[in-house]
């Protein structure tokens, strides 16, 4: 794998488009251990059909994340997210089966995983480093999602990653250290499958892996007529919208000046991002605290410098705003992450 150094702004929200083998994943566990009324009851919640999503492609976000939040509250169970990533095989993965294929080594796929968030789909934006021998993957909850939820998705997407790459080479991969935020609880299920000696009360979720595993050879017999390359994206107006914020940064417009420029109203254009499950408050903040980030890893501007690129009057201001995003205030986030950026 290539020395990967760099703040990853991946996190996906709202309607973009996500791969539907996760909510398959998902359901087949609930399925298996809960009963098919369980779920007709999340298909029914978030407006898909029990047998139409056997044949779907991709899903939305807000669907995938709602799936998740579901299997964690119904079953009250804390490694939940582990366990149904364990369940994963390499025919779940549909169209990423023709990526995977051209991949020669487990790195390479991991490498694929992280630097396309468009096809595998991310909730998280993540730092990547190399040090000593070890490659640290850091997920930065810049979504302010629930803590817990957070942590489910977490251990979901390393079982899941782990799972499949042992299927891929045909041998056991194994994670180093996984730091996880919450308080000390059980995690027996979670060290078994990882491997992984298992630390509480970080200041972020991440995960170590040897490189040994990394310069694996995938070694798995795929079938030839695997040639599908890409899903049938949806058409996603959220993406519209951040693309839209990014383009005008720092002077990010207000929801009435955006709804001028979409020609519609506020009201309208609020209940269009209200029903692909975010807020537009939510989408500016996105754009505003990946912006920062880079901007404070990049190493190149001082905390004061940055405000003002920004667009703070006060440096004072954006720092506060800043520990409303990342829960840190940038000096302490640099201090974390600077062996990682």
């Amino acid at each position: 794998m290539k020395q990967a150094q760099s703040y990853k702004p991946n996190m996906m929200v709202g309607d973009q488009s996500y791969p539907a083998y996760q909510l398959r994943n998902v359901l087949n566990y609930l399925r298996q251990h809960y009963g098919q009324e369980v779920v007709e009851l999340l298909c029914s919640q978030i407006g898909v059909g029990v047998k139409e999503i056997e044949h779907q492609q991709v899903i939305y976000v807000w669907q995938a994340d709602f799936a998740m939040e579901f299997l964690q509250t119904y079953t009250q169970d804390a490694e939940i997210g582990a366990k149904v990533g364990h369940q994963y095989s390499v025919t779940d993965l549909d169209f990423l089966l023709s990526f995977f294929s051209r991949c020669e080594t487990i790195g390479d796929c991991l490498q694929f995983v992280l630097s396309h968030p468009e096809l595998v789909g991310s909730f998280t934006d993540t730092l990547v480093s190399n040090e000593a021998g070890k490659l640290h993957v850091r997920w930065l909850n810049t979504g302010r999602i629930n803590a817990k939820r957070y942590s489910c998705q977490f251990q979901h997407s390393v079982c899941g990653l782990l799972t499949i790459g042992k299927e891929l080479a045909g041998l056991p991969i194994l994670a180093d250290q996984i730091f996880l935020s919450d308080a000390e609880r059980n995690t027996d299920f979670l060290a078994s499958i990882t491997g992984a000696e298992v630390h509480f009360g970080a200041e972020f979720n991440e995960w170590t892996i040897n490189h040994k595993f990394l310069s694996l050879p995938v070694t798995y017999a795929f079938e030839t007529k695997t040639t599908r390359t890409h899903a049938n994206q949806q058409t996603s107006y959220i993406q519209t919208l951040l693309e839209a914020l990014r383009h005008s940064f720092p002077e990010c417009p207000n929801m009435d000046e955006m709804a001028i420029k979409h020609n519609i109203s506020a009201r309208t254009l609020r209940r269009k991002i209200s029903q692909a499950g975010t807020s537009y408050q939510k989408l500016v903040d996105q754009v505003r605290c990946q912006a920062a980030i880079g901007l404070i890893l990049s190493g190149e501007k001082s905390i004061d410098e940055i405000a003002e690129v920004m667009g703070y009057g006060e440096v004072s201001h954006f720092r506060q705003s800043f520990k409303h995003w990342l829960g840190h205030p940038p000096g302490h986030f640099l201090r974390l992450n600077e062996k990682l950026a």
